[in-house]
């Protein structure tokens, strides 16, 4: 059978950032003090973002949007930042209260794609094919903000922020132990799209080549130049939750759908495999990244 969310904007999730009723509102108010104690710390040791989170493994993006408030202060950044930058415990303190904010601080998904998100926190495996735009789960918040805020018709500011936020809290899953096997392959096309410009772009591809560094990561570029191609009928996403059977999301203008039919679902899941099968392998398509990222 297949199951159809419902209507909506396929750029993914966003929602209300919650009321003090569900506590939400104490919780921002956390991340938002650990945020500026972060910066603090940064800025008195003579740091730039992008010099802390070299130090730390980090990407620049990361440690941007946790300073914002944009991004959930995970524990272990919270006790690498202590230690590095010799805070007396004052950040490290801080982590056992961060792992309980988390269970308290909910990202309200629209209605469309709360089972798809579900189930995308629940992930053991999870790939992914994207034709037009790259995977929400790989975008920096820049760029992000670039494709809420020039897709028609145009939203509210106030709710591109909560759509970035939530786009940026579902990359908590590669955080997770033991993280989910992922890949992604992409459609050279798209890294050769600046959105945002050039400077958003380069510090897209960037992160790429983070995010594709990740262990449990793969990510595979499709060369423009292959002759044939075994989907050409746009994007999807293979996912298999835990203890569950592998199910499929399509997002195509307005309509979102989840496949969960086994015949659907073994089709879309040897698509895909052939769509790997003529890409670049991850290594060759990190070095692709490097060499246009070097081109410029």
């Amino acid at each position: 059978m297949t199951a159809q969310p419902g209507a909506g904007i396929p750029t993914g999730p966003s929602g209300p950032t919650g009321s003090e009723t569900d506590g939400t509102d104490e919780v921002a108010d956390l991340f938002r003090a650990l945020g500026r104690q972060i910066k603090v710390a940064r800025e008195r040791a003579g740091l730039s973002q992008k010099e802390l989170g070299d130090r730390l493994g980090y990407g620049e993006e990361t440690i941007s949007s946790v300073e914002r408030a944009r991004r959930t202060p995970q524990p272990e950044l919270l006790v690498a930042v202590d230690a590095l930058l010799e805070c007396g415990g004052l950040l490290a303190s801080a982590a056992e209260d961060v792992e309980r904010a988390k269970t308290r601080r909910r990202v309200r998904h629209p209605e469309w794609f709360k089972d798809y998100a579900r189930l995308e926190q629940e992930a053991v495996e999870l790939h992914d094919y994207s034709s037009l735009v790259l995977p929400g789960l790989l975008q920096t918040e820049t760029h992000a903000n670039v494709v809420f805020r020039t897709r028609q018709p145009f939203l509210d500011a106030a709710t591109i922020e909560q759509r970035v936020a939530a786009r940026l809290d579902r990359q908590q899953i590669f955080n997770r132990w033991p993280p989910p096997f992922t890949t992604f392959t992409i459609e050279e096309s798209i890294l050769h799209r600046p959105l945002g410009g050039w400077n958003v772009h380069r510090e897209q591809l960037e992160a790429l080549l983070r995010f594709g560094a990740l262990r449990g990561v793969e990510l595979q570029v499709l060369p423009m130049e292959r002759k044939e191609h075994p989907s050409l009928g746009g994007p999807f996403i293979m996912l298999t939750p835990k203890g569950k059977s592998q199910v499929a999301y399509l997002e195509v203008q307005h309509i979102s759908r989840l496949i969960t039919d086994p015949d659907e679902v073994r089709i879309l899941a040897a698509r895909y495999g052939s769509i790997r099968a003529q890409a670049l392998t991850p290594e060759e398509s990190l070095t692709l990244i490097k060499k246009m990222l070097g081109d410029r």
